[in-house]
């Protein structure tokens, strides 16, 4: 696997494959984000969902992928310095606002500054079509920010900040993206990146905040369905950061960037049908227009 994949870098099958594990990944991370914001805390369910892909990368890196090369050991500390922040923004989002509010900001935020950032890292360059593309989605996204801001009505005293912490989400979303690719890229064997990324990012913090925050509760979850939907999170997880990592290594780190946010048009899906949030036409044409601008992307490359 790791040589055919090696073969298509830079490939029109490569090409073909990123755009397939880029959809991939935005279905799944909407999936994800449910996982995290839906019965439970979000910080237990991240805590929880951290372990879980941690302990079943643990086999993979240390028995069966090759071990990192000298100087992809300061690459994974930085790697692991993005997502912490990453995931504390997440959670103090999702902490303050509802799903399918938070949820389309953080992802349509995200594809402008990585797009900025492959341009600065890797001189990627959009066409003058994929522009507009971006300008559709962020259309969308700013559309939907502004909607939500004015009619929404479920816990008000936090949707500004949880708008502003959602905007920061999505910062990090665009750093890990570019500097995941940049790491991927830098080790002769992606899967190696891949299985030790996700036992350090999974086993360091956020397990040990989670099972803090959780001792310290009044009323505790039970254990049983917190690891239950912690271990569903995890295998989520593996396809999904995994298959947008890949993407970025085969083709434009910047389109795979935009089309996995066609993730808001399944998580408003995901909100409505699972987690009982009113979604409306208009938001719903909104976040049509986002996945729209996606597809105006991949279409102008």
């Amino acid at each position: 696997m790791t040589d055919w994949l090696i073969s298509i870098e830079g490939t029109a099958t490569g090409h073909r494959v990123a755009v397939m594990l880029a959809l991939m990944a935005a279905v799944l991370h909407a999936v994800f984000g449910a996982l995290q914001k839906g019965r439970h805390d979000p910080w237990l369910s991240r805590g929880a969902i951290d372990f879980s892909y941690g302990a079943m990368a643990a086999p993979l890196a240390l028995f069966v992928v090759p071990w990192p090369e000298p100087h992809m050991w300061p690459i994974f500390a930085w790697v692991f310095v993005i997502h912490l922040g990453y995931k504390i923004a997440q959670g103090h989002a999702y902490a303050r606002g509802a799903y399918t509010v938070v949820y389309p900001v953080v992802r349509g935020t995200g594809p402008l500054f990585t797009v900025i950032g492959a341009y600065l890292l890797f001189g990627e360059v959009f066409t003058p079509v994929q522009w507009l593309g971006v300008a559709v989605l962020l259309a969308g996204i700013f559309g939907l920010a502004a909607y939500n801001l004015i009619h929404w009505q479920l816990d008000r005293e936090t949707l500004k900040p949880a708008l502003m912490l959602a905007v920061l989400t999505g910062g990090f979303v665009a750093l890990y993206t570019t500097y995941d690719a940049y790491g991927i890229r830098a080790t002769a064997d992606p899967f190696t990146f891949l299985a030790w990324f996700f036992f350090i990012d999974g086993l360091t913090v956020m397990p040990w905040l989670a099972a803090a925050r959780w001792a310290r509760m009044a009323h505790r979850p039970e254990l049983g369905p917190l690891m239950l939907r912690g271990l569903a999170g995890g295998v989520v997880a593996f396809f999904s950061f995994g298959a947008v990592m890949l993407a970025t290594r085969l083709d434009k780190v910047g389109q795979a960037a935009v089309l996995r946010e066609t993730s808001t048009v399944f998580a408003a899906l995901i909100g409505w049908l699972v987690l009982r949030e009113t979604v409306g036409p208009r938001r719903l044409a909104l976040m049509a227009l986002i996945a729209a601008g996606a597809v105006i992307v991949e279409m102008g490359g």
